[in-house]
């Protein structure tokens, strides 16, 4: 019987039924229509201009029901296209090697590499998710979790099924999206993302520790970004989570000043900037830089350029070497 295969996206197995019986709804169940070597569903999206400023979008997607005789390839793509493994097993055969993969696992087809794969004749029914993506953020993204052309896939990254869910999400966001809005572009890019969030936490690549020079360019853009907002050095160390005294001590020692004087810089210069080019007054700088009140202000201001803010707007240049 040629008609629709369908099956609910988290059922394990699916219901064939006669092409005249359309009844179930999107979102409930995949509509998979019959093919030569498979049922699916072929979903596709166009990206406009809000999914390329977000360097990561989809392009397709879709669902498959594999017939004994279901093989893809030899052949290539042009984007990054990940496959997840919800029944069954698979070979992936790409170029420097062989994978046998089974439910669980995922594996991703790069662009311009030749790919083959396929059902084992002796196994069982094979179901696979798979979501196709563009952009220039994909391939660094893949790589943190692991994944590159010389190893192109992943062992059951998440056995509780989460990551399967939220590719789940994204496909079936996918086969909804109205397309050409930007209601429907920033739901894709949250899901797209929340995928690789959630990728990047099974893997393990996400968690290992960091050198010590990476945590410190961390706390220094973490502290360029919220110093005004009247962050502690004890904050920044359990960012860092270290001791305050080690964050201390590490961090003079890699840049050279104290995590201090390096958040006292921020605001001061931030000071003069505001008092220079803006018509705020010195109350308003002075909350807007996270200090309590304009006396506490004046009084770090006057220490630190030894001037009164009124005199550096009028006549100083605000300029100071580190003591």
């Amino acid at each position: 019987m040629t008609g629709i295969c369908r099956f609910s996206v988290s059922s394990r197995l699916p219901f064939c039924y006669d092409e005249k019986k359309k009844t179930a709804q999107r979102g409930r169940a995949a509509v998979l229509r019959e093919y030569e070597y498979e049922f699916a569903e072929f979903l596709y999206y166009t990206p406009g201009d809000l999914d390329k400023e977000s360097g990561l979008w989809p392009v397709r997607g879709g669902r498959t029901l594999a017939k004994p005789n279901y093989r893809v390839g030899p052949k290539r793509i042009e984007c990054w296209s990940l496959h997840l493994v919800r029944e069954g097993r698979v070979r992936l055969e790409f170029d420097g090697g062989t994978a046998d993969l089974g439910a669980g696992d995922l594996f991703c087809l790069f662009p311009d590499r030749a790919y083959t794969y396929f059902k084992p004749p002796e196994d069982s029914a094979l179901r696979m998710s798979w979501l196709a993506l563009d952009g220039q953020r994909v391939e660094p993204l893949l790589a943190r979790i692991g994944m590159t052309p010389d190893k192109p896939y992943l062992g059951k990254p998440s056995p509780d099924g989460r990551i399967h869910e939220a590719a789940e999400l994204a496909i079936e966001a996918l086969a909804n999206a109205d397309q050409g809005q930007p209601a429907s572009a920033l739901e894709l890019q949250a899901l797209v993302g929340a995928l690789f969030a959630e990728l990047l936490r099974r893997t393990g690549t996400d968690s290992g520790k960091a050198d010590t020079a990476d945590w410190i360019k961390q706390c220094r853009s973490f502290m360029d970004l919220h110093a005004t907002e009247g962050i502690t050095v004890r904050q920044v160390a359990d960012l860092a989570g270290v001791h305050r005294s080690y964050f201390s001590n590490e961090f003079t020692r890699q840049t050279g000043i104290s995590p201090v004087k390096y958040l006292q810089r921020i605001r001061m210069e931030k000071a003069v900037r505001l008092l220079k080019d803006t018509d705020a007054t010195v109350t308003e700088i002075a909350l807007s830089l996270g200090y309590p009140n304009l006396h506490s202000f004046t009084r770090a201001f006057k220490m630190y350029y030894e001037a009164s803010p009124l005199a550096v707007r009028q006549d100083g240049d605000g300029r100071r070497r580190f003591r």
